[in-house]
């Protein structure tokens, strides 16, 4: 399998977190589960046919891998590493190693008495 990434920063639409874990082809993406275990080797599903507002292209298998490209949620100022993301080439099972960029600490609110 690779995992793609397309960066862009959240906007009021725009979903805010991904979290995504697979087992095989099977990948569960914020939840929801994608079977892509029947996809014949060389086939493609077009952008936009899988019912994911996270998959923002084809979905393929070639060459007998799986290959598909996920939208990557940011902040206005992303690090280098998740506004220029690595692909993730055949992960393991379980949770994937999305890049994010941590919240930044709530700065204390100093109150007088």
């Amino acid at each position: 399998m690779i995992v793609s990434f397309s960066p862009v920063t959240c906007l009021p639409r725009t979903p805010k977190s991904l979290t995504v874990s697979k087992v095989g082809d099977v990948l569960t993406i914020n939840g929801e589960v994608f079977d892509f275990t029947d996809l014949p080797d060389g086939a493609t599903i077009p952008k936009g046919m899988v019912p994911c507002e996270f998959i923002v292209g084809p979905v393929e298998r070639i060459a007998d891998v799986l290959q598909l490209t996920l939208l990557l949620p940011h902040g206005p100022n992303p690090s280098p590493a998740v506004a220029f993301p690595s692909d993730l080439i055949d992960p393991p099972d379980g949770p994937l190693a999305i890049p994010f960029d941590p919240e930044p600490a709530e700065e204390p609110i100093d109150v007088e008495a």
